[in-house]
């Protein structure tokens, strides 16, 4: 099988908001997996710049992503983008070419 919407979503603190943006993104990670369509969701840091998260996204479908990105959990994240964030949040749409492992 393989996903109708893979992406890697990229999120860079600011130094100083670092700790509190990994809260908040770490908040996100249990809901979002319960979410109708989610594959997987997965949440890791840059090993050599602490500063930098990125998220490894499987959906069902591009509906199903859309409609995650409503969901009142993302609300703490995106109400604070300018405070939180060095840069904007980079989303980076992907094809899987191999089928999902498991």
């Amino acid at each position: 099988m393989k996903p109708g919407c893979t992406i890697i979503g990229t999120v860079v603190a600011k130094p100083d908001t670092r700790a509190e943006l990994q809260e908040i993104l770490h908040a996100q990670v249990e809901p979002t997996r319960a979410e109708a369509g989610c594959l997987n969701y997965d949440f890791h840091v840059d090993a050599k710049d602490p500063c930098v998260f990125v998220f490894y996204e499987n959906w069902t479908t591009l509906q199903d992503l859309d409609a995650h990105l409503t969901k009142p959990h993302l609300k703490p994240l995106f109400d604070r983008q300018g405070e939180l964030l060095a840069r904007p949040v980079e989303i980076r749409h992907l094809e899987m070419l191999s089928d999902m492992a498991g």
